[in-house]
């Protein structure tokens, strides 16, 4: 079974392909490199001694697709690529909504022409909003606080539009939480270009000396040390929700959706300490204003995914915080080759 990665090269998709080819499946990656590298499928291969081309292109055009569907009979794909950062689609709302909706209509029109029915996409947990109740369930209302998770929930929208007008779709929506760490032979891991937007490679890039000192944004809500709690999955449990879903979407018709996390909430101090004890270092801190439109608590209810694919997330966080810094302490620069 060959599967397309569109932004297989970033983060979570170079995790994804190894686990794929590892699986016996086989891979070809479509990524316009935007916000990703070729080192890191070239170090999949070399992980797993298999291939897994890459095209370099964009899942917008038309005909970057037809070549890829001509050239290779895709079987299923898994949809990755997209803009991504949170604060730059409220600065540039309309990119946003044009990229990532059309990547997703393209990229279904294309497959429906060359019969390939199965699809995994690549969701968020922004699409909960700032519902209150935790832990969050498949069924809890949804709505988004900026143009970012705001495509999200659009692409799950139009999917389920689609699989409902066609019932020979196969959709999977995947709703991650907080993804962090990297793999465990710290080849391959998150390469962020610039400041970091997310907390663990800040943290990573603080202990390396990259960076001065950590902002932890309030100490102020209603949590047990004050500071914003979430729910960490591991890199390699989330690539592995990827493989249990495409074995799903290879046996049922229709649309689901499932959330990949582990039902466990950790704040950001919680996270930072148990950085310090896994790796035996210090990351000095400084508390600073809270951020517009950060909740207090976010955390999955788990338990649809393991009852119908099958999954649970493995990893503890000291897993989590010992893999992340293995990848930083052997690759300071990333992938060095930008």
């Amino acid at each position: 079974m060959r599967v397309l990665l569109t932004g297989g090269a970033g983060y979570i998709g170079s995790h994804t392909a190894l686990c794929l080819l590892e699986a016996g499946y086989d891979v070809v990656a479509l990524d316009n490199l935007s916000n990703s590298c070729p080192e890191a499928l070239r170090r999949v291969e070399e992980l797993t001694g298999k291939k897994a081309p890459l095209i370099v292109g964009d899942c917008t055009d038309e005909a970057t697709l037809e070549n890829v569907f001509s050239q290779y009979k895709i079987d299923a794909v898994i949809h990755f690529a997209g803009l991504k950062a949170v604060g730059e689609s409220v600065a540039k709302p309309l990119e946003y909504y044009q990229n990532n909706l059309d990547a997703t209509m393209m990229l279904c029109r294309v497959m429906k022409k060359h019969g390939c029915e199965a699809l995994v996409f690549s969701s968020s947990a922004t699409v909960y909003g700032t519902y209150p109740e935790m832990p969050l369930r498949e069924d809890c209302p949804t709505g988004c606080t900026n143009p970012y998770g705001w495509t999200k929930w659009i692409s799950e929208r139009i999917l389920t539009d689609i699989a409902h007008a066609d019932p020979t779709r196969s959709f999977v929506l995947l709703r991650y939480f907080n993804p962090i760490g990297a793999h465990e032979s710290g080849r391959i891991g998150e390469d962020p270009s610039g400041i970091p937007n997310n907390l663990m490679p800040y943290v990573c890039q603080v202990a390396s000396g990259k960076l001065k000192q950590l902002s932890v944004f309030g100490d102020d809500y209603p949590t047990k040390d004050g500071t914003g709690e979430r729910d960490y999955i591991h890199v390699m449990d989330l690539a592995e929700g990827h493989l249990a879903a495409i074995r799903y979407a290879a046996s049922h018709k229709g649309v689901e959706v499932f959330n990949l996390g582990t039902g466990e909430a950790y704040s950001v101090l919680n996270l930072v300490h148990a950085f310090e004890k896994a790796n035996g270092l210090t990351i000095p801190y400084r508390i600073t204003e809270r951020r517009p439109g950060d909740i207090p608590v976010c955390y999955a209810d788990p338990k649809k995914a393991a009852e119908k694919l099958g999954w649970t997330a493995k990893r503890d966080l000291t897993t989590m915080c010992r893999d992340a810094w293995n990848w930083q302490k052997n690759n300071p620069l990333g992938y060095n080759v930008k």
